[in-house]
């Protein structure tokens, strides 16, 4: 039985492929894995990794989106010889994205693009993203892309405040949480504010005792460090996405 379990497992990983696009001269190295069971409106799911860009996270986070009967598409981000190698680098790079988010909303269009090359629904499709991933996810509601919702798992809020408040068509979830040091009180009523001046249909729930990275195993258990995993808070804010998808998509 344990072969044969472990052997199923394996082969379920086996369906998450590589692929290869481009940003002009720039290579991009992403990962899709189709539905486990096709249905009729073919809806899938964008995956915007953290800041170290894809990992063992996103890639299970795509395997369990697949057992769902949703495609799956984990962006690429940084590109072929810009990938982080310690939370140093990773800093600098999300950084870069952050601050120059029209290329960062450009990755995502283009990580977009491939996922519809897998056959998926144009118009049933949902971004997340986790910590850096998460802020993508909301650069793609400010960027009106035609996403049917996005999802920010302890994702960075903020926006340069210079930038001009449009309407925001689709409909975002932040799950955040609670005890997380790196997202200000100052951020969360801006990013709330914003979210009532681009009017629109938005919710943010908050998860008690949870710092950043709540969602990733390896974060590990220290809260005072600012960032760490939390069973519960992954455990809600997954059956509060799967809810959203839900609603959204039909």
């Amino acid at each position: 039985m344990l072969i044969l379990t472990f052997f199923s497992i394996q082969m379920n990983y086996a369906q998450l492929k590589p692929m290869a696009y481009s940003d002009g001269t720039q290579k991009l190295n992403g990962f899709g894995i189709q539905a486990k069971t096709a249905t009729k409106n073919k809806p899938g799911i964008l995956i915007l990794p953290a800041w170290k860009g894809i990992d063992i996270h996103s890639k299970e986070v795509a395997q369990q989106l697949s057992d769902l009967n949703y495609n799956a598409f984990i962006a690429d981000i940084y590109g072929e010889g810009n990938y982080p190698t310690n939370t140093q680098e990773a800093g600098k790079q999300s950084g870069y994205y952050k601050k120059n988010f029209l290329d960062y909303q450009k990755r995502i269009q283009l990580a977009l693009e491939q996922l519809i090359k897998m056959g998926t629904n144009p118009d049933q499709i949902v971004v997340i993203g986790y910590c850096f991933g998460g802020t993508g996810a909301l650069e793609a509601a400010r960027a009106n892309m035609n996403f049917k919702g996005v999802v920010s798992f302890h994702g960075g809020l903020e926006k340069d405040v210079s930038r001009f408040v449009n309407p925001i068509n689709t409909k975002v979830l932040v799950l955040h949480g609670a005890d997380d040091p790196y997202v200000s009180p100052q951020s969360i009523t801006d990013f709330q504010n914003e979210m009532r001046n681009a009017k629109a249909d938005w919710q943010m729930i908050y998860y008690a005792d949870a710092v950043h990275a709540f969602t990733e195993i390896s974060a590990g258990n220290d809260k005072s460090k600012g960032a760490a995993y939390n069973e519960k808070a992954n455990m809600r804010s997954w059956e509060h996405m799967k809810l959203f998808l839900v609603e959204v998509l039909k």
